[in-house]
């Protein structure tokens, strides 16, 4: 019975590129760990999302984005603002009954609505690409910025969970968001992402 149930399709990525209005988003590689760790390597970057570890070195650099390379069903994109990388947005397929959005900017770069630009443009390919009917995010208690990023993408909040994060190195109160396809596609009216192969 259960096993009859559909579950999303996870399908290679590739190589494509998402574009907006004043960024691109591509997958990252090996000649960009130079940037991805120069831009992470940020306590307030480490502190407000649970994976990245503090200090983050180039090493950390180059096992994530070989990583990357080594699963091709990854939806993870390199965040550019004038051909200079900037930050990390993704999907996150741990949970695949629970696809999450994660993304992180260099702080050089906070306060000019690049986030909020770019999930959009990953909430866009992963609906567009995939046939799940949610997508999840949190921010932490702590970062009304993120919060507000996923209110302007349409995401509901859900509640407040305890999540560890390795940079503190404890858990810390995380509020929880979701992203119905349905609400998706009433909000699809803003700015569109195009997308080319590179």
């Amino acid at each position: 019975m259960l096993q009859d149930i559909p579950t999303p399709a996870l399908r290679e990525t590739g190589s494509c590129v998402l574009e907006t209005e004043r960024l691109t988003l591509r997958r990252p590689t090996l000649a960009d760990v130079n940037a991805i760790a120069r831009l992470a390597n940020d306590r307030r970057i480490a502190e407000n999302t649970r994976r990245l570890p503090h200090p983050y070195l180039q090493h950390h650099a180059i096992e994530f984005v070989r990583a990357i390379a080594a699963d091709r069903r990854e939806t993870v994109f390199l965040i550019e603002h004038n051909h200079s990388p900037a930050g990390m947005v993704g999907i996150d397929w741990r949970e695949h009954s629970a696809p999450e959005l994660g993304y992180w900017l260099g702080f050089e770069h906070w306060g000019q609505g690049f986030g909020t630009e770019a999930a959009r443009a990953a909430i866009d390919f992963f609906f567009e690409e995939f046939e799940a009917e949610h997508l999840i995010s949190g921010a932490r208690v702590t970062n009304p910025a993120s919060r507000n990023i996923l209110e302007k993408c349409g995401f509901q909040w859900s509640g407040v969970e305890l999540h560890r994060f390795e940079a503190l190195g404890s858990s810390s109160p995380v509020d929880r968001f979701r992203l119905s396809r349905s609400v998706w596609s009433s909000l699809k009216n803003w700015a569109s992402s195009t997308r080319r192969e590179p």
